[in-house]
């Protein structure tokens, strides 16, 4: 299905957005494709490896494949959503912790006395 719409100011009539008939009858269904996108992405650099993460986020998906309350559904992509948000703050702490170890090694070697034989 093709949704047509006027420009404000032109009046031209243009084409806004082209929709399927599976994305009719379920709103919902483009958003939990794109948070799948989402975080297959970001699982790229998960600490345990990009196939553990694809394996678990597969099977999270697969198992509520059934789910066919929107109420339900809006609930596990905010849910989602959620875990984006917490691998984005991991990903932050990790690169905090990497430039902190490589600019204050030595002054944190200095002040703990890391390093330095003990008299």
């Amino acid at each position: 299905m093709v949704i047509w719409t006027r420009l404000p100011n032109r009046g031209k009539v243009v084409k806004a957005a082209t929709v399927s008939g599976s994305d009719m009858a379920n709103p919902l269904r483009r958003e939990v494709r794109q948070l799948y996108k989402n975080l297959l992405f970001l699982g790229r650099e998960y600490p345990k490896g990009a196939d553990y993460f694809r394996e678990r986020l597969k099977s999270a998906f697969m198992k509520n494949k059934d789910v066919t309350d929107p109420k339900e559904i809006k609930k596990l992509v905010d849910r989602g959503e959620f875990v984006i948000k917490e691998l984005e703050a991991l990903y932050y702490l990790r690169k905090y912790r990497a430039m902190k170890k490589r600019y204050y090694e030595d002054e944190m070697s200095a002040v703990l006395n890391i390093g330095r034989p003990v008299d």
